[in-house]
């Protein structure tokens, strides 16, 4: 989704691949398509999207992700 932008380079969203099994939740809840699976991990596609909901971060059965919604 590139029509939606907040502020650049500022958004606190981390995933730890090494944390990361791959189940696909976080792109499957995420509103704006910040996260692609590749190769059995999730990656982070477009960072500046994020609006910091946290939805990834309560779907995320390995706690891969973290987000401080409201800083960016």
């Amino acid at each position: 989704m590139t029509a939606l932008r907040y502020l650049k380079q500022v958004s606190t969203l981390r995933l730890n691949e090494d944390l990361c099994i791959g189940c696909g939740l976080c792109a499957q809840v995420c509103p704006h398509q910040v996260f692609t699976l590749e190769n059995g991990k999730a990656g982070i596609i477009d960072l500046d999207a994020c609006m910091e909901c946290g939805a990834c971060v309560n779907n995320c059965p390995s706690k891969a992700i973290e987000v401080h919604p409201g800083v960016g």
